[in-house]
């Protein structure tokens, strides 16, 4: 690992990227992954970041990361977007049975 990460610093270097916008893209692809382990949990992530939750929301907000889009991304699909594999049937498709009558009522 540490030889992939020499490797990417001589590639930024040589694109002349500064050293605030390296360690920018850093923070956010970091960040974006550790929010990504905890499904978007912040409270999580800035646990195991080493670092306070309202930390994490302030710097969230200096790398312009939308969380709500974080959020939104780990959420599962709708019931109209999920795969039809084993699902129940709808009430059109389940066979009616005739309900007793309570002899008293009759």
């Amino acid at each position: 690992m540490k030889r992939e990460l020499d490797a990417l610093i001589s590639q930024m270097h040589s694109a002349g990227i500064s050293y605030g916008d390296a360690v920018r893209q850093f923070k956010r692809r970091y960040i974006l992954e550790v929010l990504a382990h905890h499904k978007g949990n912040q409270c999580k992530a800035a646990i195991e970041l080493g670092m306070h939750r309202n930390t994490l929301s302030r710097t969230l907000a200096e790398l312009d990361l939308d969380t709500a889009q974080i959020r939104k991304g780990m959420r599962r699909p709708v019931m109209s977007e999920r795969p039809m594999i084993g699902q129940r049937p709808t009430m059109d498709q389940r066979p009616r049975v005739p309900i007793a009558v309570n002899a008293r009522q009759a």
